[in-house]
């Protein structure tokens, strides 16, 4: 909850939702399970302003925000959903992907990017759906007797806590509904060959708004007891990274803001007109705040294995007991000594979207120790955001002057140097962490209706920052990313299905 007029971050309640492994490469979540902990979340935070002595009948819109691509489908008359979630990481789709291959002319994966803006991959929702039609009997049932609901996770929240079966609104917002392979991001409709092409029945779709206008407004919910905002208007939705470039107020053409969780994703806002990269960037809807207010785009770049690369020394590794503890041990060297280190391992995303590369530690002495190792896994971070960074400069031709971050690992102090002196250029980062959720915030106060939060750049407060600035001349900068891209060219083609002539590997 935050204060419509200071950005000031009042009270928060967080619940982790399980993940479910199922099988080698699928992830899945229980649709239910995430509903209960928005519930749960709801209340706690109610009762903590309450000791505050904030009166929740101050609290005058609510926001939505949800990692994108997670794809649900549920029956609109018993309210239940009809499997698992299946998450944006989920790799069950291949098979699928490569069945749709083979229908497209000269297997062209860029078949639908000037409409989608999206490549052919298992990350989107419509290979998702395609699963669960194929694969799922209830699902197929519940499609032919015309009761069957699609949605990501925002489409879900808002149906459910809008009246659910009694009443609730069935739709989603462009941002999210631009991550679906289903939607032309020009017309901003969902897209008839498109939906052919998946062989999608198009009345399962949400029906899809801006990202700030009034929705519905909150129902109790009988089975929870759960009915504190009852008669509020969820009035804001925007899918996370999109959330974290509102909460980020990079509302000029040019500015960008890198998230950093398990993985990274660098979105920079091109404006009102959609740029196609050319260089392995996602074209992406940043938002569109208000129904008669224009539509403004994104280029989005994605490295795989971020976070996950400091989880990987600690537990598979073993040389540090925590997080804190790898930056500590790259903080008692300050050099990786000329050891590099790519964690390829699930391929390479962007800018290369190599399938066949493998993590590799190269540049290795005697000298070298774990504590060279964990300076070069940080320092390969900040090597992946400046390849995208790169990238995105060639698309859009404005170098940018500054980076602004957020996420779990912007804590990491070292790390944030390091990315300052890689990229040769301030980083900087605000105060409070929680940007996704402040951009939900600021959509749903400013829908027309609500208007308790001005989104004009004259009022926006001023958010307090941490600067970090290059330390390094940008000679040695320079030197070490090219020894990093020669790291990289190492990497790649480990996977091959021939085996080694006369010893040497190819």
């Amino acid at each position: 909850v935050f204060n419509a007029k200071t950005a000031e971050l009042l009270s928060h309640h967080q619940v982790e939702i399980n993940q479910k492994f199922p099988k080698e490469g699928w992830v899945e979540q229980d649709p239910k399970e995430i509903l209960k902990s928005v519930y749960e979340c709801v209340e706690k935070t109610c009762e903590k302003l309450k000791q505050l002595n904030i009166n929740i009948s101050n609290i005058k819109a609510i926001g939505v925000t949800n990692q994108r691509e997670t794809t649900v489908v549920w029956d609109k008359t018993t309210g239940e959903p009809l499997y698992n979630a299946i998450v944006w990481l989920d790799l069950r789709t291949q098979s699928t992907v490569e069945r749709l291959l083979k229908r497209i002319p000269g297997k062209n994966k860029a078949f639908s990017k000037f409409k989608t803006g999206l490549p052919l991959s298992t990350y989107f929702s419509a290979v998702k759906l395609r699963w669960l039609l194929d694969n799922v009997e209830e699902i197929r049932k519940a499609v032919d007797d015309g009761r069957a609901m699609f949605g990501t996770i925002d489409s879900w929240l808002i149906w459910s806590l809008t009246g659910g079966k009694n009443g609730g609104i069935h739709c989603t917002d462009v941002t999210n509904a631009s991550r679906t392979m289903l939607f032309n991001i020009h017309s901003l409709e969902w897209d008839p060959e498109l939906c052919q092409f998946f062989d999608i029945p198009m009345e399962i779709l949400p029906k899809v708004r801006s990202s700030s206008e009034i929705y519905g407004l909150m129902k109790i919910c009988p089975s929870l007891k759960s009915g504190a905002l009852t008669g509020v208007p969820i009035s804001g939705c925007l899918g996370d990274q999109s959330a974290a470039l509102v909460g980020q107020m990079c509302f000029k053409d040019g500015q960008a803001k890198n998230t950093y969780g398990t993985g990274c994703f660098l979105l920079c806002n091109t404006g009102q007109k959609s740029v196609f990269s050319e260089h392995g960037l996602l074209t992406t809807i940043a938002y569109k705040l208000g129904r008669d207010k224009p539509v403004c785009y994104a280029l989005e770049g994605s490295v795989a294995i971020a976070g996950a690369v400091v989880r990987w020394l600690r537990d598979n590794l073993g040389i540090a007991k925590s997080s804190q503890e790898v930056e500590k041990l790259a903080a008692e060297v300050g050099t990786s000594y000329g050891c590099y280190f790519v964690p390829a391992f699930s391929g390479l995303y962007a800018p290369y979207w190599e399938p066949s590369a493998r993590g590799i530690i190269c540049g290795l002495t005697q000298f070298t120790n774990k504590n060279h190792i964990a300076f070069a896994a940080l320092e390969a971070v900040c090597f992946q955001t400046r390849e995208i960074l790169d990238a995105m400069n060639k698309d859009c031709g404005i170098p940018l002057s500054q980076l602004q971050v957020d996420g779990g690992m912007t804590n990491n102090k070292i790390l944030m140097q390091l990315q300052s002196d890689i990229l040769c250029i301030p980083v900087v980062k605000p105060s409070m962490p929680e940007t996704t959720a402040l951009g939900a915030a600021m959509a749903a106060g400013a829908a027309e209706g609500v208007g308790v939060w001005s989104l004009n750049p004259g009022d926006l407060t001023a958010v307090t920052c941490e600067r970090f600035e290059p330390q390094i001349n940008p000679e040695e900068s320079e030197y070490r990313y090219a020894r990093w891209k020669k790291a990289v060219m190492k990497s790649m083609g480990w996977e091959t299905s021939e085996a080694p002539s006369n010893g040497k590997p190819k």
